[in-house]
């Protein structure tokens, strides 16, 4: 079998065992190809228990920038023995398996259109290491060394980066050295090097920063003026709050008094800290709380008395695989629906979709803005793809002498000039209505917060006329937020087509490269990114242009193309559905197929496209 060659444009998959410290090891890896001016993008799949059970780490090295799951292994870094059938069969012919030969096996337990590289690292580790957690840590040092030689990684670089991460730690520094040249000392000397599959230092990185979404929201939060965090602890959103925590103690901190100006709370469940999240926006703090499916779950009370009592609250919903516990490490958009429409009775929330961690960044920052303006919750819909793996995106940027937008807040000369004050009262039909904060007059702006019915002046009423005024108002307001939320991306095919596909969030980046190879099938679709819901009109224009759209997402129930069928009154017809729910991130190869196998000649034979469509 011909083995796969590639310079710059491959796959790697490491199979190791929970607790043995790979981790770190396979993260070097991926940062090496990096410092190589290389774009990679690595995906920690691990389980939800602390030690034992499998875990895969997966690094997409792409030249050209993908970013997304391509779909397919070149090389498989076999160190489990309980998953080494699986991950054989994972993959490509002509691909590589790198295993350790310490213990001989038969040949039923190898691909004959592979190409194995047996090395003995345990044995090699034995040789060297007394002490048994350093053989295992440091094994996984050794087949790094090995795989720099096969693969050409400039051994430099890797020393360059054990020096950042144990400066001043010298020991430690000098024995990861020595453990990284014994896999290279072995490479050279026993194994046939290079393989097929190589890296060769480029400049396609440029300014690009390698971050996890989770640390780009926490860090939007405090650019975004939040000083309250209350949380509780959950897989994978936990990392916002500990993020902010260490970005309040370097920009929250006034340096003439050492004091904190900021107040973060691990509060005992997500019902108090959503509680103490609408406590602190009724108080006119900027607050948010970092959550995940379950935690929304619990917290929907709370999220419906801010939605009814108009407080701004902001919301970062990390999202993983459900119902109930579900897969707690695992990443899914499957709490579309339950966030749109948290709470019982009619409720409508903000959601934004970033997808990537500049996005993070940006959507966090811009969520306490839309709380505030629109005095609702607003929720952030990452997910545990974006939040908990480092990704190459763009730098953060802040726009020097930004403001924050804190809406329609009356003051006190306002109120001693004698303005009127009704606090639930549309006064000009944008469904906002004035709110005042705590303490601003003495006598005046006061008003009783409930989450039962009033009138727009904010006293008790069970009147039809009055609750009807009310949610009406509301739904007005959500109409108005369409046109503040980040508007949709739009991408347009290169000759005019019948088909369209909408795509949010962490599809993203497997979408950019599943329609670039669309395009060279012969095979052209217009593209819409959506960000945020409400949907802004275009939505509705976008999916009115084509005869079929696919809804590209990843929950087992379509639950965006349920939302946009709901609330455009869509014929369902029209909306195709392209799902993947296993709890990986969505593959190039995944959509790819999914859209060619629905593509028929009909679709292609007479394209169009209404001529008012503009990107």
């Amino acid at each position: 079998m011909k083995p796969i060659e590639s310079i710059n444009d491959f796959v790697v998959k490491f199979s190791n065992v929970n607790g043995s410290g790979s981790a770190s090891a396979n993260e070097l890896f991926a940062k090496a190809i990096l410092r190589m001016g290389v774009p990679v993008s690595p995906r920690n799949i691990f389980p939800s228990n602390i030690q034992g059970l499998p875990t895969w780490y997966e690094v997409r090295v792409s030249e050209a920038g993908w970013l997304g799951r391509r779909g397919g292994i070149d090389m498989m870094v076999a160190m489990n023995p309980q998953t080494w059938d699986a991950d054989v069969a994972e993959l490509e012919p002509g691909g590589y398996l790198f295993y350790d030969s310490t213990r001989p096996l038969p040949p039923s337990k190898f691909r004959s259109d592979v190409h194995v590289i047996g090395m003995p690292l345990t044995e090699i580790c034995n040789a060297v290491y007394s002490d048994p957690r350093q053989r295992q840590l440091f094994k996984n040092i050794v087949y790094v060394g090995a795989l720099s030689v096969l693969l050409e990684i400039e051994p430099e670089v890797i020393e360059k980066l054990f020096s950042e991460q144990y400066r001043g730690k010298e020991k430690l520094l000098a024995s990861n050295v020595q453990a990284l040249h014994l896999g290279r000392d072995f490479a050279r000397e026993h194994l046939k090097a290079p393989i097929g599959i190589r890296v060769r230092r480029a400049d396609k990185v440029g300014d690009g920063i390698f971050v996890d979404g989770n640390s780009a929201a926490a860090l939007g939060c405090v650019y975004g003026g939040a000083t309250v965090a209350a949380w509780y602890p959950i897989t994978p959103s936990s990392s916002v709050a500990e993020a902010f925590q260490k970005y309040c103690g370097k920009f929250r901190v006034d340096p003439a008094t050492g004091q904190n100006r900021y107040a973060i709370v691990q509060a005992e469940d997500e019902i108090a800290s959503i509680g103490m999240v609408v406590g602190a926006g009724w108080n006119g703090a900027r607050a948010f709380t970092a959550t995940s499916g379950p935690g929304v779950s619990l917290m929907t009370e709370f999220i419906g008395l801010a939605y009814f009592a108009e407080i701004p609250v902001t919301i970062i919903n990390v999202q993983r695989g459900g119902p109930s516990t579900g897969m707690p490490t695992r990443t899914q958009q499957a709490d579309v629906l339950a966030c749109a429409y948290a709470s019982h009775g009619d409720t409508k929330h903000v959601l934004l979709f970033p997808e990537d961690p500049h996005e993070c960044f940006e959507h966090a920052a811009a969520a306490l803005d839309l709380a505030d303006r629109l005095q609702t919750p607003v929720f952030v819909m990452t997910d545990l793809d974006i939040g908990m793996n480092q990704r190459l995106c763009r730098p953060f940027v802040w726009e020097e002498g930004r403001r924050f937008d804190r809406g329609k807040v009356m003051t006190a000369e306002e109120l001693e000039a004698g303005k009127d004050f009704g606090r639930y009262k549309d006064v000009d039909g944008d469904g906002i209505p004035w709110r005042t904060l705590p303490g601003t007059h003495p006598t005046r702006g006061s008003y009783f917060t409930r989450g039962t019915t009033r009138d727009p002046y904010a006293r008790y009423s069970e009147r039809g006329p009055d609750y009807i005024y009310n949610v009406e108002r509301l739904l007005c307001k959500f109409r108005t937020a369409a046109d503040l939320v980040p508007q949709p991306v739009l991408r347009l095919a290169t000759e005019p087509t019948r088909l369209g596909v909408l795509y949010f969030g962490s599809t993203s980046p497997a979408m950019d490269e599943a329609l670039e190879v669309l395009t060279d099938e012969g095979v052209h679709v217009d593209a819409m990114r959506l960000r945020a819901f409400p949907f802004p009109d275009s939505v509705a224009q976008f999916i009115a242009a084509h005869d079929r759209v696919f809804v590209v997402e990843q929950n087992r129930d379509a639950q965006m193309r349920s939302l946009l069928v709901n609330e455009l009154e869509i014929d369902p017809a029209r909306l195709v559905k392209v799902l993947h729910f296993d709890g990986t991130p969505i593959t190039a190869r995944f959509i790819t197929t999914a859209i060619l196998k629905h593509v028929q000649a009909p679709a292609l034979a007479a394209p169009r496209r209404d001529p008012e469509l503009q990107p």
